[in-house]
């Protein structure tokens, strides 16, 4: 099993998350944080659309590191809003990948609908790198996303669950599989000393 320092992100993953961060945080935004983290050879050139390895896992968890101080007390949610805007680039760009093209979802109960989409990302991550252990889980009657080869908080040494920019893709995953808004809390982090990141789905908000 790969040690979690000698883990890789590839290209095309790299490519969708500097894509959502120029989104929502704008090319300055971007560019200032990719050179406060040493990963300056992204500033306008972005890496190809392919699964060869593009970074270390260290280093995509120093660019999260990176957004969180840059924005202090409003990064968590900005790193939350990029979530959102990876997953729709995967929906986007990547339907086959997530196995959603030409799915009937409406015809699923509404559970299922969440199970499927999350095992669909897990299953897209497996077949992006064979490094990725991912899986949905379903103890004590909770749904729940599960990495335990976390890059978000790769090396990263936190008190408390530090993986914003994953809550923001899997809550806009249930969202687009369900059309409600439901809550998500990572109950378990890497950075905290757990075996895994997991991310249970709550109750709809509101």
């Amino acid at each position: 099993m790969t040690k979690p320092e000698e883990a890789v992100i590839i290209n095309s993953l790299v490519r969708q998350a500097l894509t959502s961060m120029q989104e929502v945080m704008g090319e300055n935004g971007l560019n200032a944080v990719l050179k406060s983290c040493g990963l300056e050879k992204f500033v306008g050139n972005l890496p190809p659309n392919d699964l060869n390895p593009s970074i270390k896992a260290s280093q995509y968890s120093q660019l999260n590191q990176a957004i969180e101080d840059f924005y202090g007390r409003g990064g968590r949610g900005m790193l939350q809003r990029v979530g959102r805007a990876s997953f729709q680039y995967g929906v986007r760009e990547q339907a086959a990948l997530l196995g959603i093209a030409g799915v009937a979802l409406k015809l699923m109960p509404e559970k299922q609908r969440i199970k499927f989409i999350l095992n669909g990302m897990a299953d897209a991550l497996k077949k992006s790198n064979s490094q990725v252990k991912a899986w949905l889980d379903e103890s004590d009657g909770k749904l729940a996303f599960v990495d335990a080869t976390c890059g978000v908080c790769n090396s990263r040494h936190s008190d408390r669950p530090i993986c914003y920019l994953y809550i923001g893709s899997v809550s806009e995953a249930v969202k687009w599989a369900t059309g409600k808004d439901y809550e998500v809390t990572e109950t378990h982090c890497t950075a905290r000393g757990d075996e895994y990141c997991r991310f249970e789905v709550g109750n709809v908000k509101g």
